[in-house]
């Protein structure tokens, strides 16, 4: 099978090698996103593989059908950038990595609270400038603090069991939930009671039509005031202007962000020599409660290699014609 991969960055090129044992299938590397007109550069491959930011949309879905490819693999777990009826419309097989390592992600939103709360990115600045002053950097103990867990999947349980590991009273908020962590400690609670008790919240939920803007305004209003925010799932689940006016007020304590909802413009990219044309993320890159990391929660070298044979294993049962395991298919 011959796979075009579309935006796919040269750290990436070695771990799919590698996966691609025997060099079963013929692998097409491309810096380029998927779009309606990059397509053609797939022309004479089986299928195509996209990244978290390559929106397949009915016209990007049309076109791949009117060049024959009608089977699409995603190097990532989330499929709300696909437009799935339409891709069922035209007979196109999407699959999706279903787990690979939710440590990776858990232990970046704990990196992030870390150093959101002991101000160390403010402080390696300021050490950087030989200042060695404490003003400004004081933080808390988490020790005895509530966090609230929104989504208490394989991500979400891994954040919740090393909040646990520190000392925390962790309530998780989820539809299903889990009784290996209520009997680790997890308390679980309403939404509204999450958001008004805990001293931090962490997202860990899926982008969905009814997670969308999951914090919005009336959803900081109910948060305990100088809370903390931590999202390392998708930009979506945020109402960006409104988390940015409860910073600005005092409402919100601090934010810790790995995605954005518009990040597909700006992240994996090097905007150092130009001007970001966003207003909103350019505020929020200049406030000093705010860290901002460009979706780098899932980039661990087990990650990496995860994704990597999932993806190619993927595609071989498929060309076996056999089902792959693990939920991969989406359609």
């Amino acid at each position: 099978m011959t796979i075009a991969f579309f935006s796919c960055h040269p750290y990436e090129q070695p771990f799919l090698d590698a996966a691609n044992g025997n060099a079963r299938h013929q692998l097409r590397f491309l810096p380029q996103p998927l779009t309606p007109e990059t397509v053609a550069l797939a022309t004479d491959c089986t299928a195509v593989c996209v990244f978290v930011n390559d929106a397949l949309t009915r016209p990007t879905l049309q076109a791949l059908a009117d060049h024959h490819i009608r089977l699409v693999a995603l190097r990532c777990t989330g499929y709300n950038q696909v437009d799935v009826p339409t891709a069922r419309e035209l007979g196109i097989r999407i699959l999706r990595v279903p787990t690979y390592s939710p440590y990776a992600v858990a232990e970046h939103a704990v990196a992030l609270l870390l150093a959101l709360n002991r101000k160390t990115h403010l402080a390696y600045q300021r050490t950087k400038a030989n200042n060695f002053t404490l003003d400004g950097l004081m933080g808390f103990d988490l020790y005895g603090k509530r966090i609230g867990v929104i989504g208490t999947g394989k991500i979400g349980a891994a954040f919740a069991r090393i909040m646990l590991g520190f000392g925390c009273h962790v309530l998780g908020y989820d539809k299903l939930q889990s009784a290996v962590l209520q009997e680790l400690g997890v308390e679980y609670r309403p939404l509204n009671e999450v958001l008004a008790m805990a001293d931090v919240i962490s997202l860990h939920c899926p982008l969905l039509p009814e997670t969308h803007h999951l914090i919005d305004a009336p959803a900081l209003a109910r948060m305990k005031p100088g809370a903390y925010l931590i999202n390392t799932s998708r930009g979506g689940l945020l109402d960006t202007p409104a988390v940015l006016d409860a910073l600005q007020t005092g409402q919100l304590g601090a934010l810790g962000i790995d995605v954005y909802e518009l990040e597909d413009e700006f992240f994996f990219a090097d905007w150092s020599a130009k001007s970001l044309p966003d207003a909103i993320l350019n505020e929020l890159t200049g406030q000093p409660n705010v860290l901002i990391t460009a979706h780098q929660g899932f980039f661990t070298r087990e990650a990496m290699e995860q994704i990597a044979r999932t993806t190619l294993n993927n595609l071989t049962f498929l060309e076996q014609n056999q089902a792959p395991p693990d939920s991969s298919l989406v359609v």
